[in-house]
C-alpha cells in the first residue's frame, strides 16, 4: 500500500488541520533493568520449562503498522493506528498543476 509522506490532518495542539510528515513507527529497545524485564529473565533461567508456552501455530501473518505523524508547525507527534498490511511504501505527494 502506498502512503503519502505528507498528509493534512488535525493537530490537537494547534487545534486545526495542518500538514504532517508521515513515518513508520518503530519501537525502541527494551530496557534491561526494567522491573518486568528482570522478572521475565529470572523466571526464564535455570532448568525446566519456559515461562510461557511456545506457540505452535500462529494465526496472523502480518503486523499492524503504526504511522507516526509529526506536525510541521508545532512539532507535535501523534500515532495513528494502521491496518494489517504486508508491505507499506511512503511516496512523495503529487504536485497539483
Amino acid at each position: 500500500m502506498k502512503v503519502p509522506k505528507v498528509i493534512r490532518t488535525y493537530c490537537p495542539r494547534c487545534r486545526r488541520h495542518t500538514e504532517h510528515t508521515v513515518s513508520i513507527y518503530k519501537h525502541g529497545k527494551r530496557r534491561a533493568l526494567a522491573q518486568g524485564e528482570r522478572r521475565y529473565r529470572r523466571k526464564q533461567e535455570g532448568y525446566g520449562s519456559k515461562r510461557k508456552p511456545e506457540q505452535k501455530r500462529f494465526a496472523k501473518v502480518t503486523k499492524k503498522v503504526v504511522l507516526k505523524l509529526k506536525c510541521k508547525e508545532c512539532g507535535y507527534i501523534l500515532h495513528r493506528k494502521g491496518i494489517r498490511i504486508k508491505r507499506i511504501e511512503l511516496v512523495e505527494p503529487k504536485l497539483k498543476a
